[in-house]
């Protein structure tokens, strides 16, 4: 195979998979690069990496070319790592791999056996479609798949050795299946994705890693601040592997609200702008919540029905609790620009609702009595489209989909054939 470019992600995944078995040829145009590794030397420091270089090259199975030509000779497959800098506009600079897609492009008619090639930079999704395929000039010997690398620098090649993810995406079975062979060795799962997909996974695992890290910092500000070990907080937190270090909340999905999340995090940016810190992260998760509310009373004001069906008004599945839930903004929403909308939830009933609860629903929809139906059947009846705010159990959801209304689901509660899927509920 052929590793195209020996910058940090290239020169490890060259000498790691040559490490495993393979026969590698580290091809790029910086001749001092290909010197070094010709010469048993890694062209950079990288814990480990020199002593695996000089090892490989010693046994045969890695070597380095400048010509592509000759690095594409003998190979099947052609893994990608040239680097893609940002742009001063923060969009992603595709030179280099606009440059070595056509490169290989160009070499395709001269070749006689199928050829994949593996695109392990990081490109926004969209790009091996719109970039790398059609410099293939439509060759069927070449498939194209999306390959993105989780490597540290500094600690790179434990990180290839020893990976905690493995991504392969594409529209070809056989090619993705080839690409994900190559690790066969190491102790990890290939995850089989949609081409986009395996694009954007690796934006979301940066963007959450640079989450994790900006919470943690305003974290400890505001630990600090009040004289308190932001370090016992914060350890203290990831040792809850339910809820917080964990896939809970981790879905795309509708709105959050009850009487936790949003009163807290006020709290919190209160007390901070009391204290004179600004914690721009922690300030901007409500906005965000409430960008994403707005997201969905678009779709449902899109839809062509006037008459709009809506199960579930409480701020989450299993409670009767209403306080600060999304769905009675929704509501109101919906009401003001004049939809004619009947609600079900299976835990309401107007005549049990008391106290806060009672209070804060009949302060936003004093009207509410007459929106409510004592029974799902009622409530689809007189509906064009049902909006889904709330996981339904078991029974309803068979009744839900047996209906034969439109479903609008908005916490990816079906699946994308049987609905249209906006968002998955986070709440506590």
């Amino acid at each position: 195979m052929a590793v195209l470019g020996l910058g940090y992600v290239g020169c490890v995944t060259a000498a790691c998979l040559a490490e495993i078995g393979h026969r590698v040829v580290g091809v790029d145009r910086d001749a001092f690069k290909v010197d070094c590794v010709r010469a048993g030397r890694a062209p950079f420091f990288e814990a480990s990496l020199e002593e695996m270089v000089a090892e490989n090259v010693a046994s045969g199975r890695l070597s380095a070319s400048v010509s592509l030509a000759e690095g594409l000779a003998d190979a099947d497959i052609a893994l990608v790592c040239v680097g893609t800098p940002s742009q001063r506009n923060g969009n992603l600079g595709l030179d280099q791999l606009r440059r070595v897609a056509g490169e290989i492009g160009a070499l395709v008619p001269g070749r006689n056996r199928p050829l994949v090639v593996a695109v392990r930079s990081t490109v926004y999704p969209g790009t091996c479609e719109e970039v790398v395929l059609p410099a293939m000039n439509g060759s069927p010997l070449v498939a194209v798949v999306s390959n993105p690398e989780f490597l540290r620098e500094g600690a790179a090649v434990r990180d290839f050795m020893q990976p905690s993810l493995l991504v392969v995406g594409g529209t070809d079975p056989a090619a993705v299946e080839r690409v994900a062979s190559l690790y066969r060795a190491l102790p990890v799962k290939p995850c089989l994705v949609a081409l986009r997909t395996a694009e954007l996974i690796k934006y979301a695992c940066n963007a959450f890693h640079a989450v994790k890290i900006a919470f943690a910092n305003e974290v400890g500000t505001l630990a600090g601040e009040l004289g308190i070990d932001g370090r016992e907080v914060m350890e203290t937190l990831c040792r809850d592997t339910s809820l917080n270090i964990s896939p809970a909340y981790l879905k795309p999905g509708f709105a959050f609200g009850g009487s936790c999340l949003p009163k807290d995090l006020r709290a919190l940016a209160y007390r901070a702008s009391r204290l004179d810190l600004k914690l721009p992260l922690l300030e901007s998760v409500l906005p965000s919540n409430q960008t994403h509310l707005e997201r969905a009373i678009r779709l449902a004001l899109e839809l062509p029905g006037r008459r709009l069906g809506i199960f579930g008004l409480a701020f989450k599945e299993n409670t009767d609790d209403l306080r600060e839930s999304p769905v009675v903004q929704l509501l109101e929403a919906l009401i003001g620009k004049g939809r004619r909308v009947r609600v079900y939830d299976p835990h309401i009933h107007l005549g049990e609702i008391y106290g806060s609860n009672q209070q804060y629903l009949l302060n936003a929809i004093p009207h509410i009595g007459s929106l409510l139906d004592e029974n799902l059947e009622t409530m689809l009846e007189g509906a064009d489209h049902v909006l889904v705010a709330q996981k339904p159990a078991a029974d309803m959801r068979t009744r839900l989909e047996s209906s034969g209304k439109p479903l609008v689901d908005l916490v990816g509660a079906f699946g994308a054939a049987q609905a249209t899927v906006c968002a998955e509920s986070q709440v506590m």
